[in-house]
């Protein structure tokens, strides 16, 4: 038989609570769930998906080096720019048009080409600057394609002096080409003040890259004045000539007002 001793100490354990085990499961259960909750609300985080907090050794979270993170994220391509296309007249070929004392005609093309080129660049164009039979005008593709010249040196009279422009026939869209002309003839007139000269030809009509591009580019071929008479104007001022030529481009892609000047 058990002594008073034992029964008393058996007596109290029947009646100590018995609720510390499962008290001690519910504070396991709910501190993991405050980890995990913690970890996802972490990860998912703007910080945690584009490189996130990091746990250093010491507890405290920090950003995380992109760059030290090994993962290599795309880069964006950039989208081509639209394109034109500008022919030097006689670049690359002959000297064209030449003066008594030298002066060619191709110098004063590739010239006034050149600052064309720069201040369709600064719109945002691409440009190609090409040669007078450039193996690039096979079926050469752009927004435009503008053949740059200059008038014969020869004294013809005092009619022997301003511009002409012309289109190509051999066109899928004559009503683009049509336009480009008209832009060219109104921008070029009204920044030169040089008066149109209706003597187009049929070199001009026929010029030989215009059976050569892609029937969908709308094309022109300008002669910029003549070198005797406008030479001072072409010689001395090319920017001017150029930006008459670069606003008569940027009227026709940007489908402005094509309207010749009231006084011509």
């Amino acid at each position: 038989m058990r002594s008073r001793v034992e029964k008393r100490r058996a007596s109290k354990e029947e009646h100590q609570p018995r609720a510390r085990l499962p008290v001690v499961r519910h504070l396991i259960v709910i501190l993991s769930t405050g980890m995990l909750v913690a970890t996802l609300f972490t990860i998912f985080t703007p910080l945690g998906i584009a490189g996130g907090l990091g746990l250093g050794i010491d507890g405290v979270f920090r950003p995380i080096d992109i760059e030290d993170s090994g993962v290599i994220y795309p880069t964006s391509t950039p989208r081509p720019r639209p394109k034109i296309g500008l022919v030097a007249g006689h670049w690359g070929t002959d000297t064209g048009a030449v003066c008594p004392d030298g002066l060619a005609e191709v110098d004063i093309n590739l010239d006034i080409a050149t600052r064309v080129k720069q201040i369709l660049v600064d719109e945002g164009f691409e440009v190609d600057l090409l040669m007078e039979y450039d193996s690039r005008l096979q079926y050469y593709q752009a927004l435009t394609l503008v053949s740059i010249h200059a008038d014969s040196c020869a004294f013809y009279g005092t009619e022997a002096s301003g511009f002409k422009v012309a289109a190509t026939y051999a066109t899928a869209r004559p009503d683009r080409a049509n336009r480009l002309v008209s832009c060219l003839y109104s921008r070029y007139s009204d920044v030169t003040g040089m008066a149109y000269h209706a003597g187009v030809t049929d070199d001009m009509t026929s010029y030989h890259a215009f059976d050569e591009i892609h029937t969908n580019t709308a094309a022109a071929i300008i002669e910029t004045g003549f070198l005797n008479l406008d030479r001072q104007i072409l010689t001395q001022q090319p920017d001017l000539i150029a930006e008459g030529i670069a606003r008569g481009i940027l009227c026709y892609i940007r489908n402005e007002d094509a309207s010749p000047p009231a006084d011509n």
